[in-house]
């Protein structure tokens, strides 16, 4: 708990169920009205806010802050009463104080959401992953900054529905994202982010028209993915249109020389090995002549 000390007074500090308890009130000071800014302390009435803060000890802390709510005395206000907020210790319809809300949300940018889920229970602050989504997607995005070089490309939403993708090139981090390719929409944002030096893009003309009347000066050049495209495209263009001049330019096969012919195993040079077989075989197709077995014991083995 980091209050200004002079807006609080602790009146009692306690442990019960594991938790650490404090009992606190503002004291009696003049207070801003949020509205128009004038001072006021005519108190219309007290009430008590629960506030949970970051653990001591290993301990949760919950907060019980009497706070009063006050008159608005200016004439010309609109607002007649309202509650006052304690820096560094409340804000508007918020349970957590300031500290707390800081830790849940940088649980959630780090980890998202399980894991942040995790690293609050360790915390002793309690919260469900959906809580953790739910504090994560409410914090404001940081506005970027406006870059040196843009890219611009369309997208295919369905059907014949386009938009248009803003890209700063050099981090390759999006940056806008609308509905529609209107070059008059592409000049407004150029207008209003001055400082693009390059624009890589297609090669639409409505993309050339928005970035000639938002940024003049800037240089227009193709895309490497919309350079091979188009490269490619001409390319197969002109093969197409000169198809049939194709053939007669291209050079004549060289004649296949003859084939070569391979000697077989009956042209090869004698061999023991050869003679062996050659002998088995004419053995066996004599005994296969007189009608044998080739199993019968009358037959003898050839001589080798």
């Amino acid at each position: 708990m980091s209050p200004h000390l002079d807006a609080v007074r602790v009146e009692r500090v306690w442990v019960a169920g594991g938790v650490v308890r404090i009992a606190a009130c503002t004291r009696e000071l003049t207070v801003a009205c949020p509205d128009c800014g004038r001072g006021s302390a005519r108190v219309h009435s007290r009430y008590c806010r629960t506030l949970a803060d970051v653990a001591v000890g290993g301990r949760p802390v919950l907060i019980g802050l009497s706070v009063r709510r006050l008159f608005c005395d200016s004439a010309g206000c609109g607002r007649r009463t309202f509650a006052e907020q304690v820096a560094g210790l409340t804000a508007r319809y918020q349970r957590r104080s300031p500290l707390l809300q800081h830790l849940v949300e940088m649980a959630g940018v780090l980890l998202a959401g399980r894991g942040g889920a995790r690293l609050l229970h360790i915390l002793e602050a309690p919260l469900s992953r959906t809580s953790v989504l739910f504090h994560l997607m409410r914090l404001p995005l940081p506005s970027p900054a406006v870059p040196r070089v843009l890219g611009v490309d369309g997208f295919a939403l369905y059907a014949d529905v386009y938009g248009i993708l803003l890209v700063d090139a050099t981090t390759r981090l999006p940056i806008e994202l609308w509905a529609g390719r209107d070059a008059e929409q592409l000049a407004a944002w150029l207008r209003t982010h001055p400082g693009v030096e390059v624009v890589c893009r297609d090669g639409s003309l409505v993309y050339r028209q928005g970035i000639t009347d938002g940024a003049p000066d800037a240089l227009q050049v193709s895309d490497r993915f919309h350079l091979w495209q188009g490269l490619t495209k001409r390319i197969g263009d002109i093969a197409a249109a000169h198809r049939g001049c194709l053939p007669s330019a291209a050079p004549q096969p060289e004649p296949a020389p003859p084939p070569t012919t391979s000697t077989g195993p009956s042209d090869q040079a004698d061999t023991p090995a050869r003679r062996h077989a050659k002998r088995l075989f004419e053995a066996v197709h004599a005994v296969t002549d007189t009608g044998c077995s080739l199993a019968s014991p009358r037959i003898a083995p050839p001589s080798a």
